[in-house]
């Protein structure tokens, strides 16, 4: 498993499997947000089997799926919930983290600077430097 802290509390990661999730439980993860269409994989890391994984391993899944690069203020939005309403650590995942590390970044708009927000990619090893626009579009609005 290849977790990149982006805070405190989350983190972007490319595919996990779903022997993975005992693993993340025990170390301190409750939620596990997928970025990845089910279409992007096999019926084995589909929402459903990785949901019945994490489950059975106490944790909580949110499937809040990116095709692509087809953002909405939706899958933010829903990726903030998410992270907010975790008692604990988070891990969001797609095919190689950065969907998950665009919503991370995209959701903290307005609550740190986009120095900060774009640091904390680049660190995690997510460059992300072509979303200052848009984080300054959210934070105007929030």
């Amino acid at each position: 498993m290849d977790l990149r802290p982006l805070d405190e509390t989350t983190a972007a990661a490319p595919m996990i499997e779903p022997e993975d999730m005992a693993a993340l439980a025990e170390g301190g993860v409750t939620t596990v947000i997928c970025n990845r269409p089910d279409t992007e994989v096999p019926p084995t890391h589909q929402a459903a089997a990785m949901q019945a994984a994490a489950e059975a391993a106490g944790l909580t899944y949110v499937y809040n799926p990116v095709a692509g690069m087809a953002l909405t203020l939706d899958a933010i939005e829903e990726q903030a919930d998410a992270i907010d309403g975790a008692e604990g650590r988070v891990v969001a995942y797609c095919a190689s983290g950065t969907r998950s590390a665009i919503l991370w970044a995209l959701a903290q708009a307005g609550r740190q600077s986009a120095d900060d927000i774009l640091a904390a990619t680049a660190a995690a090893g997510y460059p992300l430097d072509a979303l200052r626009p848009q984080i300054a579009q959210l934070e105007d609005r929030r």
